[in-house]
């Protein structure tokens, strides 16, 4: 239930505007040029004159380079009758400038991946794309344009506050995501950490376009800014852009207040009680701990994970084992300002007694760590466990990029190494102090509120001053970079090696030279057919997390995760892409860990105990989540097109159950069904493993050997096919959801067409341009763009590679109000797209942005061992994703045109839509 940031999903000209400035740079002076700061382990820190901070962070090992900007506004900055401006700004300035006109239109053409998000700190806009000089300097250039020259137009604010109130109601849906709100208002009295990122819904509604203009060039300056560059780039290439762009902009007259108002010590427990249409209970807990600077937050970091890690957490123990509560977690929220630390339990009840049970045992057991402290080993355990995660978020410059803007937004970007130092350090001694600084009872907030005999304040120390805590901070010796890699289908299938397959388990290995010595692994097993599944398919739903979750012959669980730790290790899964009857398995890890990362899946794999105490707190789990959607539009709606699109009988392996079947189904499924899986139906003679990054292949080979050799299956397999099933009626159907403020339209249809047709690539191409490329798209224009009406509306068009079934799906959400008019406008751009066609200039963006998504999503390793695998699954090579993008380069108009007009019928739509449209009558 913590606050999260808020994201896009997703003066016209000054004085001295953008454009004529940059004219100036050519004679720019000694003195324009840029400051170098600071190096710290690979990343570079730079002044310009005007103010602006930028930092640099080279990476050659990955071909795609991300430009982040960070403006210093968040929800912190703002003042009365202006909660929500800095989330609001955040999505106008995707609107346009006078240059950029259609900023989404244009992310979407290069094939970048983009977004912006805004705290309660910092507001940030970030692009990935490939990297090219053309595709940096475009980025550098676009942030610097957005950043000074928005025009932030009355006509463009009357559609998008409704997106952002549209954004507001999908968070009313969320009982957690209000109780939060709740807490964090009831915990803060003045601060401004008490109001919700997003707003409220009446300043959101009637903010006067020229306040929020005046904020826009109030903190949108170069004095208040930092931009990022990371990945593969020439960094003097990328200096002489800032200059050239972000050095024209001046320097404004303007100084900038600091914020200054103090939260005073709480003097008792603080009550919350919410009451809304739901299903499952919520506890939440918060208490009020220093800023993220401050030299106790590490040791508060690592007693969240004593608390809540899994299996080891001491309350993961009293609740989860004990099944009192489905789910538990514990966090520090890391702020600019004294923040909060949090704690949050999942209830399968609706009676506030049970509820406050919860809440006695968890203020219980954070009493008991607050007076005896605790061990050496959980202190160890969560330490490992947080310096691996730091250490793989170095192995991909283009994430830190994203995390220096929180870090930067605490005060200062080398918090990231400062942060890390300092959790190295943490002593058992120092979690205990800080549990019995900061965990007393007058200064939480809970359920209810108790008065006390005495006054009962915890001051919270004063924000450190960073540019003294860093002023001498070096940092240690910069990661390892990576070699420069192609990407295209042919140079990949160039390196990619494919020895003879273990027992049945296909391999494809694609060593290279990757940063931080990082590596990636993809294992999918199949295993079953349609007959002898039958009866089996709702306990091979816990049958992955069961292996992982609990343990082996030779380890316990909390030793499998204290072994993947030490080795720098995660290994995760779920169903593989077979559908029923298939399994996958992901590893991530470095080079040296490897071998020892894959003896820890062989032990999965071959020696689980697949406990029934582990497998209870699954099903709980499982019950508990099915039973919260069950009043949820999109969960409700999306099961019944679902259901629509896949007419099998009862006891088919492919029927589709209605929720409260599946719940009963949950219920039903036993430890004996689960472990005769594994038994009888799991083996290495149908699998496939793709290993991509850094590793010795002949190392891999020896742990692998002995995982599969001789691992058979006493069942049979054959895998299940899933033709589409044409003879399907289309319907339409509404369904009411009671106390929902977000509504959500479903319309999809089901057709034969496998992925290697002639007219996939045009079908594909066309719901790119119909409803594809996030936030810029036919649909989206129409309903977000223009009409105000949705956060979030697309198509999806999917294609199975081995049966003749292809769907394609329209989704959008939107307040129950505005029902007619999101399905007039997409019944009217269905129409028109069917009409009159794509344009040319249409086409040749489309198939732009197609092909860089294409090529992004080979730049990560872990998605590149998935196609691998996938190819091995259906038995390509990457020559089918080289003929694929020439056969999107040749598309004309007509064949998409030809291609759309055949499969999407609107007669064969099934439409389905979700909300309160009873109460949204009655308010009409």
């Amino acid at each position: 239930m913590r606050l999260t940031a808020h994201a896009l999903t997703m003066p016209l000209a000054w004085a001295l505007a953008l454009g004529s400035a940059a004219s100036a740079v050519s004679t720019a002076r000694a003195q324009d040029a840029p400051k170098k700061v600071a190096t710290v382990e690979g990343i570079t820190e730079y002044r310009l004159p005007n103010g602006l901070q930028v930092l640099l962070f080279p990476d050659e090992s990955r071909p795609k380079v991300t430009v982040a900007l960070t403006i210093f506004v968040g929800s912190r900055h703002e003042g009365y009758g202006e909660t929500g401006m800095a989330h609001l700004l955040e999505h106008m300035v995707f609107k346009g400038t006078p240059t950029h006109p259609n900023i989404p239109a244009v992310f979407k053409e290069r094939g970048a991946q983009f977004n912006g998000t805004t705290s309660n700190d910092r507001t940030n806009y970030y692009e990935t794309l490939s990297a090219t000089d053309d595709n940096l300097e475009f980025a550098i250039k676009l942030e610097a344009d957005r950043m000074v020259n928005s025009p932030i137009k009355a006509e463009d604010l009357a559609t998008e506050f409704s997106v952002v109130r549209n954004e507001f109601e999908r968070g009313e849906n969320s009982p957690g995501a209000v109780l939060s709100q709740r807490m964090a208002a009831a915990a803060y009295e003045w601060h401004n950490y008490g109001k919700s990122t997003i707003g409220n819904r009446s300043d959101i509604e009637k903010v006067p376009v020229d306040n929020l203009r005046a904020f826009y060039k109030k903190f949108y300056q170069p004095d208040n800014a930092m931009l990022v560059v990371a990945g593969k780039f020439d960094e003097k290439k990328a200096l002489e852009y800032i200059v050239k762009y972000f050095g024209a902009i001046p320097k404004p007259d303007r100084k900038l207040p600091t914020t200054y108002t103090e939260e005073p010590p709480q003097d008792g427990e603080r009550t919350v009680t919410l009451r809304r249409v739901g299903d499952v209970g919520l506890v939440g807990l918060l208490y009020h701990i220093p800023a993220g600077p401050h030299a106790d937050f590490p040791a508060l970091q690592v007693l969240a994970d004593v608390l809540d890690s899994q299996p080891s957490g001491r309350l993961y123990k009293a609740l989860i084992d004990s099944r009192k509560a489905s789910s538990v977690s514990a966090y520090a929220d890391a702020a600019h300002d004294p923040g909060t630390f949090g704690i949050d339990a999942e209830v399968n009840t609706k009676d506030l007694a049970e509820l406050e049970k919860v809440r006695d045992v968890i203020t219980k057991i954070v009493a008991d760590v607050a007076r005896d402290g605790v061990t050496p080993e959980e202190v160890d355990r969560a330490k490992r466990k947080y310096l691996k995660n730091h250490e793989m978020s170095l192995a991909d410059p283009n994430r830190i990029a994203i995390q220096l803007s929180n870090l930067a937004a605490q005060g200062d970007w080398r918090l990231f190494f400062l942060g890390r130092d300092r959790i190295e350090k943490v002593t058992p001694a120092e979690v205990r102090k800080a549990a019995a600084d900061y965990f007393a009872s007058s200064n939480r907030t809970v359920g209810f509120f108790i008065p006390s005999t005495k006054p009962e304040r915890t001051p919270i120390p004063a924000t450190p001053e960073v540019g003294k805590l860093l002023a001498d901070y070096k940092g240690r010796t910069a990661k390892s970079a990576g070699e420069a890699f192609d990407v295209k289908p042919e140079a990949i299938e160039a390196r990619v090696k494919r020895p003879d397959a273990i027992q049945g388990v296909k391999l494809a290995l694609l060593p290279k030279k990757t940063r931080g010595e990082s590596v990636h692994a993809t294992l999918t097993l199949h295993y079953g057919d349609a007959k002898n599944l039958k009866g089996l398919i709702d306990a091979a739903d816990f049958l992955q997390q069961l292996m992982i979750r609990g343990g082996t012959k030779s380890l316990s669980r909390q030793q499998v995760q204290d072994e993947l730790d030490k080795n720098f290790a995660r290994i995760s899964g779920g169903r593989g892409p077979g559908g029923p009857g298939s399994i996958t398995f992901s590893i991530q890890t470095r080079r040296a860990n490897l071998p020892a990362a894959l003896e820890i899946l062989r032990q999965i794999l071959r020696e689980p105990l697949l406990p029934e105490t582990e497998f209870q707190v699954l099903k709980t789990e499982q019950v508990t989540q099915l039973e919260a959607s069950r009043s949820e539009p999109t969960a409700i709606a999306s099961n019944r097109i679902q259901r629509q699109l896949s007419k099998y009988p009862p006891d088919d392996v492919r029927y589709v159950p209605t929720l409260d079947e599946n719940i009963q189904r949950t219920k039903d499924a036993t430890i004996d069904q689960v472990r005769k899986l594994h038994g009888e139906y799991l083996g290495a003679e149908h699998g496939e493993l793709a290993i991509v990054g850094d590793f010795e292949p002949s190392e891999a080979l020896s742990v692998l050997n002995r995982t599969f050799e001789g691992w058979k299956a006493s069942q049979g397999y054959e895998r299940i096919e899933r033709p589409a099933q044409t003879d399907i009626k289309a319907v339409k159907e509404s369904i009411e959801t009671p106390d929902k403020e977000n509504a959500v339209y479903f319309a999809a249809t089901i057709f034969p067409l496998k992925d290697d047709a002639p007219e996939y690539p045009a079908t594909a191409v066309g719901n790119f341009i119909l409803g594809g490329g996030s936030i810029s798209s036919r649909i989206a224009d129409r309903l977000r763009g223009k009409g105000g009406l949705s956060y979030s509306a697309a198509s999806i068009f999917n294609a199975s590679a081995l049966d003749p079934r292809a769907s394609i799906m329209i989704y959008a959400i939107y307040n129950p109000s505005n029902l007619a008019k999101v399905v007039t406008g997409v019944d009217e751009e269905v129409a028109r797209i069917l009409k009159d066609g794509v344009t040319d200039d249409e086409l040749k963006k489309a198939k732009d942005g197609f092909l860089r998504q294409q090529e992004m999503g080979r730049t990560e390793d872990g998605s590149l061992a998935s196609t691998l695998a996938s190819n091995l699954f259906i038995g390509r090579t990457m020559q089918y994703q080289a003929d694929l993008e020439k056969a999107i380069q040749g598309l004309d108009v007509a064949a998409v045109n030809a291609a759309l007009r055949k499969y999407l019928d609107p007669k064969n739509l099934s439409v389905i839509t979700a909300g309160d449209f009873k109460k949204a009558a009655e308010k009409k």
